[in-house]
């Protein structure tokens, strides 16, 4: 750095300091853009780690088939509401597909749960034992139902932590109570590890898992026996997913009879899709937050070009003196940018302060989760420096313009 730049630096914070309050308000729109755009991206970044998280607990490599299919407006009838996917299906999709490490089927219905003198309305899942397995689904006590209990309609039944809160004492063991179930008795043999919500926003840990036999048979009945709310599947690695969704389409197709000018009578989703769409939603809200944030570093840079336009007037006879002493019209222009640069440093230094601190809190007061990212932290400084940079060029060069002799006259 030359003695000239130097000195221009040090006569600039020296200038700044004659009205330290005014210089203060004049980056206080600096410290809050920056601050906001930090904590405003700091809190979207943590939204969209959080749905990954979400995304995470339906298992590994996942893939769903839903009877129906989706309209033009994106909305399916009910799970269950179509009956075209059967538990032939998805052993014929298991048998056919290599890619497939494994199928499992489920269906669903909301019921009345009775244990003791307490009672819960939720949700009552007929399964395959290999659902859990795709699903990743480990437990906190007990274990899960095998192929036997399948096989003979057994009348077991594994719960999630929210029908233990909300069914047994602080402390019971639920493993080995028995539980009603429309009337009929399943004695529980394993409490679910909690999943959390999902990524539509509904509680996992709310949920009753019994053989898929016993459903169909005992409690939910049926007119088509075999017919399920839906199918999945999963692979080993997630680079199989597209080649096995087609899979999938092909045998589905072929199962059900259906021209090639018909349309499938079936939905197919994967892990990826569904990531995808809330991984959009999370960016899209993401950068809606900074460009609002941003605003408020256009603010401050309009408060800087403001104040240094008042500072060009109130120095004209200053500015005058140094050009008839020598200076050159790049030295005042200098001197003003850098100026508005120091109002810009300064500002984005405590606006970085203020952010973080604003992200922490978040945290602390809301439990939203806030992720502080580096390369954040860096282009907001950075975009603080280029709008103080550019709303003071204009100051800079009507100083720089000015007529000598004018300028010594003006009073």
């Amino acid at each position: 750095m030359s003695a000239f730049v130097w000195l221009t630096i040090m006569t600039a914070l020296r200038i700044l300091g004659r009205n330290r309050m005014r210089a203060g308000l004049t980056m206080l729109g600096i410290v809050i853009g920056v601050a906001a755009v930090i904590a405003m991206v700091s809190i979207g970044e943590g939204a969209k780690r959080a749905v990954q998280a979400q995304i995470a607990t339906m298992g590994t490599n996942v893939i769903i088939i839903f009877p129906g299919v989706t309209s033009a407006s994106g909305v399916r009838g009910s799970q269950g509401s179509a009956v075209t996917l059967t538990v032939s299906d998805a052993l014929e999709l298991k048998k056919r597909i290599p890619l497939l490490a494994d199928t499992g089927w489920t269906r669903r219905d909301v019921m009345q749960i009775v244990y003791g003198n307490k009672n819960w309305n939720g949700p009552i899942n007929g399964i395959s034992p290999s659902y859990l397995t795709i699903r990743d689904w480990s437990f906190t006590s007990g274990g899960p139902f095998t192929q036997t209990d399948l096989d003979s309609a057994a009348r077991v039944a594994l719960i999630g932590q929210t029908i233990v809160e909300n069914l047994f004492e602080s402390g019971e063991e639920p493993v080995g109570a028995v539980i009603r179930i429309k009337n009929v008795p399943f004695r529980v043999i394993g409490v679910l590890a909690p999943k959390g919500q999902s990524a539509q926003g509904s509680d996992q840990d709310d949920v009753i898992f019994i053989p898929f036999s016993t459903a169909e048979r005992k409690v939910f009945g049926t007119s088509f026996i075999g017919s399920v709310g839906a199918m999945f599947g999963s692979t080993e690695q997630v680079e199989d997913l597209p080649m096995a969704v087609e899979q999938i389409r092909e045998v589905l197709r072929g199962r059900h009879r259906l021209q090639t000018e018909q349309n499938d009578d079936f939905t197919i989703r994967t892990q990826v899709d569904i990531g995808k769409v809330q991984e959009g939603t999370s960016e899209t809200l993401t950068m809606m937050l900074f460009a609002i944030a941003s605003v408020s570093l256009l603010v401050g840079g309009i408060g800087i070009m403001n104040i240094l336009l008042v500072s060009v007037t109130e120095r004209t006879r200053e500015i005058g003196v140094r050009m008839a002493v020598g200076a050159k019209r790049r030295h005042i222009m200098m001197q003003f940018l850098i100026e508005a640069m120091t109002l810009s440093l300064v500002g984005g230094a405590l606006g970085i302060v203020l952010g973080v601190a604003g992200a922490k809190l978040t945290t602390v007061i809301a439990g939203w989760p806030t992720i502080i990212s580096g390369d954040v932290i860096v282009i907001a400084f950075f975009f603080s420096l280029v709008v103080g940079l550019f709303f003071g060029l204009y100051p800079a060069n009507k100083a720089a313009r000015l007529n000598p002799i004018e300028a010594l006259r003006y009073e």
